[in-house]
């Protein structure tokens, strides 16, 4: 498996004891990342049913260009208690040089507490290709055609 680098830098006010992302095993496709939150929340947060909230992780990055940080939900988490991520998997373009957060949601019936330190998500470093979009008067035909959701069937 190669590797490319990718930069990463403390922000101000992170907890430096917590781990940096990491790979748990050798052929994981996402490092884990975690909750670090500032020093004046260092208890965490507890979210309710329904509730989404920003989780800070007290770092910030540079992806190399032609590159993107594809942040995933943790399936251990989603399977136990409901937790997943809003917007999933979210984007982190090779441009963006901000504080990375976590936009975790709670879809289980009881509040769940994210503590500091604990692991939130996953991010993957994928490879990006930009579409040259052109504008045509007709599409190719297929099988398949028009047809929208469901359309295929169900078995």
């Amino acid at each position: 498996m190669s590797k490319i680098a990718l930069k990463i830098q403390w922000l101000e006010g992170a907890d430096r004891d917590i781990a940096l992302p990491h790979y748990a095993t050798e052929q994981a496709a996402g490092a884990d990342v975690r909750a670090n939150f500032p020093p004046e929340n260092r208890d965490g947060i507890t979210l309710p049913p329904g509730a989404r909230a920003l989780i800070p992780t007290g770092f910030a990055m540079e992806i190399p260009r032609g590159y993107e940080v594809q942040i995933r939900p943790r399936s251990g988490l989603a399977l136990k208690h409901g937790i997943t991520l809003v917007n999933s998997p979210g984007t982190i373009d090779a441009d963006y040089r901000g504080p990375v957060g976590v936009i975790v949601v709670n879809h289980g019936d009881a509040p769940f507490t994210i503590t500091h330190g604990e692991r939130i998500a996953q991010m993957v470093l994928a490879p990006v290709l930009q579409g040259d979009f052109a504008l045509a008067t007709d599409l190719g035909d297929t099988q398949r055609g028009a047809g929208g959701f469901g359309s295929t069937g169900r078995t």
